[in-house]
């Protein structure tokens, strides 16, 4: 079976009208009649391995009774299909990658393991590995193969080697990629500024921040600019502030001749890192910054010390720290704007880049896409039960050890809520939408509980990041990446090495080193692999025809 034909389903922007109709349930019959949602009898036991983090011991505080390993999602997952979750071991995040690689090095693997496309290869050339392709040809149900192929054959050409499906992508959402600027909105208004139109107008309004004393208590410790260690963060990155100087230097794009270049190696990236030094130079950036990560830069929000930051549409969670201390604090987000006042491209790099292998030998392969398809039905599909498997309020779905997703219902279900809030006709809410409703509903009617919905009107809202990423779209302003291949040879042996000299050097410019040092990473990173990986990506371009999807 030609792999092509597994994301063959149209591309269309809505989930399937129907989903599998349950037979219903009494005493030990089916509920579902799709063969990708029968149980097994007698059950089955599938292993994994798990990260554990602060977020998900969060949720389960408040989710008395239960835990990683026994809640929800695996009494769901038993009780309907038959497949009893184990895991080997769980382990925090920063123990939890070393401790995967020892386990692939070893070969020691659960029955389902999370890797990337490197390490999928290794274990596919290591025979550790099943071919899925005829299972998920037999398995998947409609709305599976709808969701996954929603990112276009990308995804599945990456799991797939030499013609078989070596992994199910854990596809991801690249237009969620999208960036927004975040603007304290009390500040600006208190210091009579507008909201920016230029790449010259954000300049001086992070100067303003930082010189002007927006938070009114007599000393200069605010900072117009929000960044940390890691440059290319989903909040508090740079990737939107590069973009208004037209630099994606995260992304592999077109030049003007039709071949693939990197943008991190673009001349624009030398403009954008000439004005961040500048910005350090003054103290508009935190001096201290290339020594934080997220959550220690995040203090500044929650301090009231930052002004503006770069970020995708969940920012407005973060922003919220600094309504701890301060109730009247308000922020909104803005479209990326450029130097010159036209509408820049908003760069969406290739987001798929983990997936999900089966070990050789075990008797019943099929049991990964069963679990894959009821999450997703649970979720989207006619049985869903969204505020028990979604948001209970929590994020319960983060408990189940798959988490497929329709990669543009966020888009989607701000739609419906501008379609609502339009004509008035609750019936468009589908489930999502509908718990979205509500908290921005609580919101606006500003009882004791409409704090937790202000993030989700900031984000959701009339004038929130989604109707910004609405008018992206249909302005053509999004910029896919267009390499969303496999790793290439050279990638794999050199990717590391490259990407941590970008970084270093990046850093090492915006703290002050000359600005020719940009010329002299460029031809370092040419000499050391990255000549060779533009060959091979225009290898692959050219076979593929040109065409990103």
């Amino acid at each position: 079976m030609a792999v092509g034909t597994l994301t063959a389903c149209e591309r269309n922007h809505s989930l399937p009208e129907r989903s599998p109709v349950p037979q219903g349930q009494t005493g030990g019959a089916p509920l579902y009649q799709e063969p990708g949602l029968s149980r097994y009898d007698p059950p089955v036991e599938l292993s994994f391995v798990r990260e554990n983090n602060d977020a998900l011991e969060e949720i389960l505080k408040e989710l008395p009774g239960e835990t990683l390993e026994h809640n929800r999602w695996t009494d769901l997952y038993e009780e309907v299909l038959g497949i009893k979750v184990t895991y080997d071991w769980t382990e925090w995040s920063s123990i939890y990658s070393r401790k995967l690689g020892v386990s692939l090095a070893s070969g020691d693997i659960p029955d389902i393991v999370r890797v990337n496309a490197s390490q999928l290869r290794v274990l596919s050339n290591a025979g550790l590995i099943q071919d899925l392709t005829e299972v998920y040809s037999k398995y998947a149900t409609p709305l599976t193969r709808q969701v996954l192929s929603e990112e276009g054959s990308g995804p599945f050409d990456t799991a797939t080697i030499d013609g078989r499906l070596m992994a199910i992508p854990e596809t991801s959402s690249s237009i969620e990629g999208a960036m927004f600027l975040w603007i304290r909105t009390d500040w600006l208004e208190d210091l009579g500024l507008e909201p920016p139109q230029t790449m010259e107008d954000v300049l001086a309004i992070s100067k303003a921040f930082t010189e002007r004393d927006p938070d009114r208590n007599g000393r200069q410790d605010t900072y117009g600019l929000a960044t940390t260690k890691y440059l290319w963060d989903p909040v508090m990155g740079l990737t939107g502030f590069m973009a208004g100087y037209g630099a994606y230097p995260g992304i592999w794009m077109q030049d003007k001749t039709g071949k693939l270049v990197y943008g991190g190696i673009q001349p624009e990236v030398k403009k954008a890192l000439l004005v961040l030094q500048d910005m350090y130079r003054t103290g508009q950036i935190d001096r201290e910054f290339a020594f934080k990560d997220g959550v220690k830069a995040s203090e500044w929000i929650e301090n009231e010390q930052i002004g503006m930051l770069y970020g995708e549409q969940w920012g407005s969670f973060l922003v919220q720290l600094s309504r701890t201390h301060n109730p009247q604090a308000q922020w909104q987000a803005f479209p990326l704007v450029s130097e010159s006042g036209a509408p820049p491209k908003v760069p969406l790099p290739f987001s798929t880049s983990h997936f999900l292998a089966v070990r050789q030998g075990i008797a019943h392969p099929e049991a990964l896409i069963k679990l894959i398809n009821l999450h997703l039905e649970k979720n989207w599909g006619a049985t869903s039960e969204v505020e028990r498997f979604y948001n209970a309020p929590q994020a319960v779905w983060k408990l189940s050890p798959v988490t497929p997703f329709p990669v543009r219902k966020n888009l989607e279900a701000f739609r419906q809520l501008e379609t609502f809030r339009r004509d008035g006709d609750a019936s468009v809410l589908k489930d999502e939408a509908k718990t979205i409703q509500k908290r921005i509903a609580a919101y606006e009617a500003g009882g004791p509980d409409s704090e937790t919905g202000w993030g989700w009107e900031k984000t959701y809202g009339v004038s929130g990041a989604f109707s910004i990423l609405d008018r992206y779209e249909r302005k053509s302003q999004l910029l896919y990446e267009s390499f969303v291949g496999a790793p290439t040879e050279t990638m794999i042996e050199k990717q590391n090495i490259l990407y941590n000299l970008q970084i270093d050097s990046f850093l090492d410019i915006i703290q002050g080193r000359p600005i020719s040092q940009f010329d002299d990473f460029v031809a370092q990173w040419n000499k050391l692999g990255g000549e060779q990986i533009t060959a091979e990506v225009n290898e692959w371009y050219a076979e593929k025809g040109g065409n990103r999807k």
